[in-house]
């Protein structure tokens, strides 16, 4: 599995070995971090294969009972790093306790737990409300419904998946919007989050309401950030399942992981709202990014189609908002001749998936203070790319 760079939603790229290709735009403005933190900024030798995990006595938790599968063939290899992991996830421990809103943070290693921490508010095996990490929750059921075949492929068209639910007065647009357009944000519909989202989820019918709004681009155009849209790709997957976004997370998710998932939100309708709200305690966060650098596979168990794996980190467009590329449900971003994927929720809610690394990072914020703007956001990319990328 790879971070790789294309320009067509639909081709499969050659895989190149030892490269993660991932290109970003980032803020001009850095972020405003303690001194201690900018001391820590350099380059280091990428993570030592043959580091003992277990050195670090802050968490020696194994999170799958069977060992990790190796790394793929065209992940960068690991050399042996300048600074030890225990050193490392020390000086980054220091550096995250110095942010008053980050609430949790847990990091593995080649799937192990080397460090886990609640600074504040709930344990790091409670479950919080992880906002917009939902929409990857939501793009691994869509995944798992592929491989089942209860959606043949993501080609598939809401005038043949969800034909009832589109509105009478929609556009006729609309009805030819596959299920690609939608896990890339890219339906070209006025967007339902940010300034929208109030009115949206204050309508009678969630659905028809995103259904309903003008066409702000083509489909397959540029990425409009958008909660309706993967709240229609719920709509897609309770119609074509007979089952609701809950039985789903619980059977095709919460079984193979051991992820008891909870009730959330549900619209007027009674469907469970499609990519927020849902809620996953730290240690639960990190298994759900483990499962995507192990390439779908958990306890010896494909979970994920590693085809599916790999397509998520395949870059397909990008954010208006922090120039970073977006595969299915993820986010994409180049460091060096490294990389990660993430999935980010409302307030600083994290996954870090560094695949040439074997690191997986989680990390809970307090969400009642907004992240937008980006210098918070990039505060806690820089934690992981500072203390967990090297070379």
């Amino acid at each position: 599995m790879r971070l790789v760079k294309t320009a067509h939603p639909t081709s499969r790229p050659d895989l190149i070995s030892g490269k993660i290709l991932v290109w970003s735009l980032l803020p001009e403005e850095p972020p405003v971090l303690n001194k201690q933190f900018h001391k820590r900024r350099r380059l280091l030798g990428m993570v030592g294969a043959g580091l003992c995990a277990a050195s670090v006595t802050r968490a020696e938790t194994q999170v799958a009972s069977s060992s990790p599968k190796p790394q793929s063939e065209g992940f960068a290899k690991n050399v042996q790093s300048s600074r030890s992991l225990t050193d490392r996830i020390e000086a980054l421990r220091l550096d995250a306790s110095r942010i008053d809103r980050l609430r949790s943070l847990v990091v593995l290693h080649n799937g192990r737990t080397v460090f886990a921490e609640a600074f504040s508010g709930p344990s790091v095996e409670s479950a919080v409300n992880v906002k917009s990490v939902s929409k990857s929750l939501v793009a691994a059921l869509v995944g798992c419904a592929v491989e089942r075949k209860v959606i043949p492929d993501v080609s598939v068209t809401l005038g043949d998946a969800i034909p009832d639910l589109i509105p009478n007065n929609a556009d006729p647009r609309v009805a030819t919007l596959t299920v690609a357009n939608l896990l890339t944000m890219q339906a070209g519909l006025q967007r339902t989050s940010g300034p929208f989202y109030g009115t949206w989820v204050a309508s009678d019918d969630w659905v028809k309401y995103v259904l309903s709004r003008r066409f702000v681009d083509e489909p397959g155009g540029r990425m409009l950030y958008s909660t309706g849209d993967w709240h229609v790709l719920g709509a897609v997957l309770t119609k074509l399942s007979d089952a609701s976004l809950l039985e789903l997370s619980r059977e095709w998710l919460g079984k193979p992981l051991g992820i008891d998932f909870a009730p959330w939100t549900r619209d007027p309708q009674g469907l469970y709202m499609g990519g927020n709200e849902m809620s996953l305690s730290p240690l639960h966060m990190a298994k759900f990014g483990e499962l995507y650098r192990l390439q779908g596979v958990w306890n010896e168990q494909q979970v994920l189609s590693t085809d599916w794996a790999q397509q998520s980190f395949i870059a397909r467009t990008n954010s208006p908002f922090s120039g970073d590329d977006y595969g299915y449900g993820w986010f994409l971003r180049r460091v060096g001749a490294s990389g990660f994927a993430y999935a980010r929720g409302y307030g600083g809610q994290f996954i870090h998936v560094l695949p040439a690394e074997g690191i997986t990072v989680a990390m809970t914020s307090d969400w009642t203070r907004s992240a937008r703007g980006g210098v918070y956001t990039e505060q806690l990319h820089k934690l992981v790319t500072t203390h967990l990328i090297q070379g």
